[in-house]
């Protein structure tokens, strides 16, 4: 994965961490539900803002995030849903885009070639690791 690509990745999948968190806040009235998207949204704004910087001291141009098609499948499918179906829902799309975030993550951070971007992604990799942790629990 070129240091671009892992930018463009890291950049949809933050985003749509925030997009469905905003999404199932709208509804859930599960207090574990709406603390972890209220997580989700500050952790992946956070984990964006690191990517960004390092992407800049590796003079890596970071492209502005967009939804993949997949993603913005995920979040039609979280709007079409109500009540607990969504909160099911995202818990359900959460442990599978965590999942596939660790392993870009971990990927990166043993074979990426932009040294702040290794970095970044060393770092990120025990906060994805801690969020499925807490998503076995749900």
């Amino acid at each position: 994965m070129t240091p671009t690509e892992f930018v463009a990745t890291a950049g949809a999948s933050d985003l749509y961490e925030r997009t469905s968190s905003q999404i199932v806040l709208e509804s859930t009235k599960d207090p574990k539900v709406r603390s972890f998207a209220q997580m989700m949204i500050a952790h992946h704004a956070k984990s964006t803002a690191d990517v960004k910087a390092a992407a800049a001291k590796s003079r890596v141009k970071a492209p502005s995030p967009h939804l993949n098609p997949l993603q913005t499948e995920l979040v039609a499918q979280l709007r079409a849903e109500a009540g607990p179906a969504r909160d099911m829902a995202y818990v359900a799309q959460q442990k599978a885009s965590h999942n596939q975030a660790l392993n870009v993550q971990q990927a990166y951070a043993a074979e990426g070639t932009a040294p702040a971007l290794k970095t970044a992604a060393g770092a990120i990799v025990p906060v994805v690791q801690q969020h499925i942790e807490m998503l076995k629990s749900m």
